[in-house]
């Protein structure tokens, strides 16, 4: 097996997912699709859990798992099922283990679109994880953003804002919990600072046009990330992956 593809498959299983969080309406699923647009193949989404109804044109298994409240209940008491889960606006929401799981097995880095009780669960087992908050210019403009979808109730759009204030409150207050913080005021420039972020945080994406990853990087980002990771936590390793033609071929 050649080294780069050696270094590659290591580096695939060891690299952190990608956690974004934001109030409701801050146009998370925008970023998210102008971030696996801009790096097709890349980075793969990992689905949640949800009992919440499905809005017009979202699809079961793509935007989330729908499921009634009796099948949640029942799941979240299965130990180790549900990598966070949280009660959002009335609903339950959940991240399975799974959904990350499948992602890591097709080579891609994850993306967990969560609410800050969720990356809160999260960073307390998974604190190298990348966080970034997406914030709205103002809470204003996120309430106008609410009331154009045309989906809400007015209960409903008061709620999302009292929960916005605490998430917004809570990113300030805890400046040192995420990684980075978005301001979507522009779309634009929001799409091409996240872009840059995602360049940043992970250094094989600048050379995804290449035929193979750099060797040179890659031994060096295995190298950090084993120094950091816990090996007694974070890094199992599944059979599946490690049978899996990503690992075995490399890109």
């Amino acid at each position: 097996m050649p080294l780069a593809k050696l270094f590659y498959g290591i580096y695939i299983l060891l690299r952190w997912p990608l956690v974004i969080v934001g109030p409701s309406g801050v146009g998370k699923g925008t970023l998210i699709a102008k971030i696996r647009e801009g790096f097709a193949g890349r980075f793969g989404f990992s689905v949640s859990h949800t009992t919440r109804k499905p809005r017009p044109g979202e699809v079961h298994g793509e935007a989330y798992n729908f499921v009634d409240m009796e099948t949640m209940q029942k799941e979240l008491k299965i130990p180790g099922r549900f990598l966070e889960h949280a009660t959002v606006h009335g609903n339950l929401y959940g991240t399975s283990q799974e959904a990350v799981e499948k992602v890591r097995q097709r080579g891609q880095i994850c993306i967990l679109d969560v609410d800050v009780q969720g990356a809160r669960q999260i960073k307390k087992i998974h604190s190298d994880f990348n966080y970034l908050f997406i914030a709205p210019p103002s809470v204003e403009s996120l309430e106008k953003r609410l009331r154009a979808r045309g989906t809400e109730t007015e209960e409903k759009i008061q709620t999302r804002l009292r929960n916005a204030r605490s998430e917004i409150d809570f990113y300030k207050e805890n400046v040192d919990f995420f990684n980075d913080v978005l301001v979507n005021d522009d779309l634009g420039l929001a799409s091409s600072r996240a872009l840059d972020l995602m360049r940043s945080w992970y250094p094989e994406l600048v050379q995804q046009a290449m035929d193979a990853p750099d060797e040179r990087v890659l031994l060096v980002s295995c190298f950090v990330m084993l120094r950091v990771v816990d090996l007694g936590g974070c890094l199992r390793i599944p059979t599946s992956i490690l049978r899996s033609p990503r690992f075995i071929g490399g890109p």
